[in-house]
């Protein structure tokens, strides 16, 4: 008897032993992000240069508040010609009211030299919900109010109240390799058929620890343009390498 009780005292203290070597994981800190960045040249019958840069910061002390700031930026030349030249900005502060439900503020910035927006500022509160919450898929859709402030060329600025909804969704599809898709609602009160919308989706694959080949679609749609030669939808296919942090 008093053998065994002192090989189960060994045993666990074997154990502990054990268990204070094993290194622990690490702590994912509490800001991370990725920025990154992207070129591509043509030269022959057309000589093209198109720059594109991102983005993506969060401040989560692993409390009910997360800060959130993204941006993008783009850039296309033709023959020496400006093709493309669009800006956008976004902050987030977010908070966690349930397991599921979270309120928001943010506030939006966009400016597009071929949609003729000088600038667009839109700062809106509201609420959200996470449909899906797992280690591998992540869905929410949120939907708010605010101010919109609007400047185009040879207009006054425009201000009016906003409506906002969206929904974000990330997808792990391998250990390597994750799908992401957003898109979003900008209207304004007073005219309702004076939408923005956005539409993304795209594909991230590690290279390595560090950094990622990322491929993404954006759609940014205007129902109503400052002059009628404006088109109202731009596509762009931005493919960068990023960094994580």
């Amino acid at each position: 008897m008093t053998a065994a009780v002192l090989f189960a005292g060994d045993l666990m203290l074997a154990s502990t032993a054990l268990a204070q070597q094993q290194p622990t994981p690490p702590d994912p800190g509490t800001w991370n992000g990725t920025a990154g960045a992207g070129l591509a040249l043509t030269n022959g019958n057309s000589d093209t240069v198109n720059l594109n840069f991102a983005f993506d910061v969060t401040r989560d002390p692993k409390t009910r508040n997360v800060l959130k700031w993204n941006g993008l930026y783009l850039r296309g030349e033709q023959n020496d010609a400006v093709v493309a030249n669009r800006l956008s900005l976004a902050f987030r502060d977010q908070y966690t009211l349930t397991q599921r439900a979270y309120g928001f503020g943010q506030i939006d910035y966009l400016r597009d030299t071929f949609k003729l927006i000088d600038y667009l500022v839109a700062p809106t509160a509201g609420v959200g919900y996470k449909l899906v919450d797992t280690t591998v898929t992540k869905f929410s859709t949120d939907a708010g109010l605010g101010v919109v402030w609007e400047k185009n060329p040879d207009f006054d600025t425009r201000t009016s109240v906003a409506l906002i909804a969206g929904e974000k969704l990330e997808h792990a599809l391998t250990a390597t390799s994750t799908l992401k898709h957003a898109a979003s609602g900008l209207w304004k009160a007073n005219e309702l058929a004076d939408g923005l919308y956005t539409f993304s989706v795209g594909l991230g694959t590690r290279i390595s620890e560090q950094f990622q080949l990322s491929i993404d679609v954006l759609d940014t749609f205007k129902n109503r343009t400052p002059t009628p030669a404006t088109k109202k939808n731009d596509v762009a296919v931005v493919t960068a390498i990023t960094a994580k942090f």
